[in-house]
């Protein structure tokens, strides 16, 4: 585990970072540091924005209503966004926001909503997807927040889809097999994960996808999971046989 700092409160903004240029913090974010963390003038906060890295600042309220935060040194260099897609169909409010969460947390760097058959929900917020991813981010430690993509029907993805980026297919009727060695039988190159709805994905949707010779069809073992829950084990298995869990 990189040695960060956990302590200090941590926000993403949208402004660019330079040493000594002071970014204005919004009203949610003042709020939070003044009447929730009870900070004041002087105290030092961590900032990001996916560009810059991550900057120790310090707080200046040059007004009554105005806080700032301004960049003393920069402590982590900025990292790229994993090249690492994930698929889901979208789930109703409290549990979407949890998977995407998650989804983060384990190092998605594409979040792509996928309109299958079987969805739970019609619609999604692209703005309160980015807002959780955000929160995770901040959390976390996380320096770049994950593309968040709009939805996407089920036929226009495979339509448009790059075959020098493998998707593995995750499929609640596959024979419980071991997903390590599945993954780990792949040819080396891009990966993305698609995780379907509670109600699974239609027999059509399923001999598609089957029959796509970029597609790997894996087991999650022989419980059937939640959508929000296979998207966690998904995500650990393919980061632990394929992806940046590996030792080297």
């Amino acid at each position: 585990m990189p040695s960060h700092d956990f302590k200090s409160p941590r926000l993403h903004v949208d402004a660019d970072l330079v040493e000594a240029e002071a970014v204005g913090a919004s009203p949610v974010q003042a709020n939070y540091l003044l009447n929730v963390l009870r900070l004041g003038e002087g105290d030092a906060v961590l900032a990001f924005n996916g560009r810059d890295g991550e900057w120790r600042c310090e707080l200046r309220k040059p007004a009554k209503k105005k806080l700032d935060l301004v960049p003393l040194v920069r402590i982590r260099d900025q990292t790229p966004l994993p090249d690492l897609l994930y698929l889901f169909a979208p789930l109703k409010h409290a549990r979407l926001d949890y998977m995407v969460q998650k989804a983060v947390e384990m190092g998605a760097g594409t979040l792509q909503p996928v309109m299958t058959q079987h969805v739970q929900a019609s619609r999604i917020n692209i703005d309160r997807m980015r807002a959780n991813a955000i929160e995770a981010a901040e959390q976390c430690g996380i320096l770049s927040v994950p593309d968040c993509r709009d939805p996407i029907g089920f036929a226009a993805l495979l339509a448009a889809w790059d075959p020098a980026r493998h998707l593995i297919f995750c499929d609640e009727r596959e024979e419980a097999e071991s997903p390590i060695d599945t993954l780990r039988a792949m040819p080396p190159g891009p990966l993305a994960l698609l995780v379907g709805p509670e109600g699974g994905f239609s027999e059509d949707e399923r001999a598609k996808l089957r029959a796509l010779p970029f597609v790997t069809v894996m087991s999650l073992g022989p419980r059937i999971l939640r959508a929000d829950t296979a998207a966690v084990a998904a995500l650990a298995v393919l980061q632990a046989a394929v992806g940046d869990w590996r030792e080297g």
